[in-house]
């Protein structure tokens, strides 16, 4: 270090002012952001969450005007009245399947057939013995139309005696015995075609068809499965085929005994199926089964369709309305309706306060009177709205609300 000139070297005290302001401008500014922030959430607390107003609210929905007569509302299913398990009387194994789940079918058309060959073998067997029998028949009328000849000549021998008594009774007796075996010739037609008529039928056992036009609803069996009357064997099935006739579907509804007496055959209903909630049907009650279900309390009540619909399916879930009398063709379709406290007088007219986020629009409203505890509303909201239910005088047009918790 000697000789070194130490008075070139200086201490640059600005620099460090500068580094060590920095820190406390970062500080300031992060203190200033901190501020901005709680002051936002102050300015939201005060506008906007306390300046919500909390508020009931119901949705719109759509009411029928039938519910004006309705007496009695039940529960039960779409059932059909003609349905059947189809199956074979005969045994043996499935060959072929000609139809499948929801297949339209008509009377007396062929659904399945079993393996029938050896019922075919045993019926093209009575049909050659049909003709064997017929062949016998023309033999044994022949010969009985030659016996015939032969005792004409006979008798006009003997009248000349030319033969004797004798040789003419031998004449005499190969005609009766001609004549005897015509009979029993016919008798073996008749045999071999009553046999012939047993195989066709056991061959006809094996083609499995359609007792009456419907739908099939399940498919039991398929190709190659053993098919028996009773379903003994194991594995094997009875039913190859569920089907149904679906012009003939009806609801079965459980009635209350002590209800009863509110139902009656030929009285007006209305049906809804949870399957098409959005549809009513006109039904009419067909009978009342004439016994009470001990353990339930009820009778069953068996309801027809008036309106066909190729969606109604069996088994469907379905809610039956009994009413005072029919429902007149135009209040038939759904209505619009809200509760009555909805509805407010803002300087001479009907408002709602629809609720759409999280703020109210006044929207005017046109009414057509009263379906029950509704109000119908034939113009400004629709079914899905959502409104306040029992506005106050003090809400306004655009205000911020919340739901209530209550």
């Amino acid at each position: 270090m000697a000789g070194e000139d130490l008075s070139k070297l200086r201490i640059d005290r600005g620099g460090a002012g500068r580094a060590a302001g920095a820190p406390k401008k970062r500080r300031a500014l992060k203190l200033w952001a901190a501020v901005a922030v709680l002051a936002a959430l102050g300015l939201y607390y005060v506008f906007g969450y306390r300046a919500a107003t909390p508020v009931e609210a119901m949705v719109v929905t759509a009411a029928y005007p039938s519910q004006a007569y309705t007496v009695l509302n039940a529960t039960g299913y779409v059932v059909a009245q003609r349905k059947a398990a189809v199956a074979s009387k005969a045994t043996g194994r499935l060959e072929w399947l000609g139809v499948r789940e929801g297949s339209q079918v008509k009377e007396s058309e062929v659904l399945a057939r079993l393996e029938n060959k050896d019922v075919t073998a045993t019926m093209e067997q009575a049909a050659a013995n049909i003709k064997l029998a017929q062949a016998n028949l023309e033999q044994g009328q022949a010969e009985f139309t030659e016996a015939g000849h032969a005792l004409t000549r006979s008798r006009d021998l003997l009248a000349k005696n030319f033969v004797s008594q004798a040789a003419h009774d031998t004449v005499v007796a190969r005609h009766e015995k001609a004549k005897a075996a015509i009979s029993g010739y016919q008798a073996a037609v008749a045999v071999a075609q009553a046999t012939h008529r047993a195989a066709r039928v056991a061959v006809d056992q094996t083609l499995i068809r359609a007792p009456f036009d419907g739908v099939v609803l399940t498919k039991n069996a398929n190709v190659g499965d053993v098919i028996t009357p009773f379903s003994s064997a194991t594995g094997s099935q009875a039913a190859v085929v569920t089907m149904a006739d679906m012009s003939t579907l009806e609801v079965e509804a459980d009635v209350s005994e002590s209800n009863l007496a509110k139902v009656r055959p030929d009285q007006p209903c209305e049906i809804q199926l949870d399957a098409l909630p959005d549809l009513r049907f006109r039904g009419v009650v067909n009978r009342l089964v004439p016994t009470v279900d001990r353990a339930k309390a009820t009778v069953m009540v068996k309801i027809g369709f008036v309106d066909k619909d190729p969606r109604i399916l069996p088994e469907m879930s379905a809610k039956v309305a009994f009413l005072s009398q029919q429902v007149p063709a135009d209040q038939r379709s759904a209505r619009t309706v809200v509760q009555p406290g909805a509805i407010v007088n803002r300087s001479g007219r009907s408002i709602v306060y629809v609720i759409k986020d999280n703020r109210v629009s006044a929207v005017e409203v046109q009414t057509a009177g009263r379906i029950g505890e509704m109000v119908e509303v034939v113009k400004g909201v629709a079914p899905g709205d959502r409104i306040v239910l029992k506005p106050s005088g003090k809400l306004r047009d655009g205000a911020a609300v919340s739901l209530s918790t209550k």
